[in-house]
């Protein structure tokens, strides 16, 4: 099991008019969750995992985001984890690096720790 403390930060987003005029900057409210679905959601539609497994694996993902919403930590078992991180490492944009609250959010992730449930395996109790 991965823990991951979700962080948010502000970032400058276009404002824009019915005609599509930049007409000035609001500040939006991001964090790991919303890259995070933006990178899932932008895959190509025939690089997008099929099948009974996947499956079950997003909808364990939905979960564990809905739940981090609330609590601001992303708990994943370690299949949810790494189907994420082989994510990150294939599809992330390179252009995303130029954002340092988004290179710390991935960073952040990809250095998560196992933290196990047995923290006392092999343990006899001395």
């Amino acid at each position: 099991m991965r823990k991951v403390k979700i962080e948010t930060w502000k970032s400058a987003m276009s404002k824009r008019d019915e005609d599509g005029k930049v007409i000035g900057q609001e500040m939006i409210e991001e964090d790991l969750l919303i890259a995070m679905n933006v990178l899932i959601g932008n895959k190509k539609p025939e690089q997008m995992p099929r099948g009974l497994d996947k499956f079950r694996t997003f909808n364990r993902l939905n979960k564990a985001f809905e739940k981090a919403k609330k609590t601001k930590e992303l708990v994943l078992e370690e299949a949810e984890y790494k189907f994420l991180k082989d994510t990150i490492e294939s599809d992330i944009p390179a252009t995303w690096g130029m954002n340092q609250n988004l290179n710390k959010a991935f960073e952040d992730f990809l250095d998560a720790k196992e933290v196990g449930t047995n923290d006392n395996k092999g343990s006899n109790g001395d």
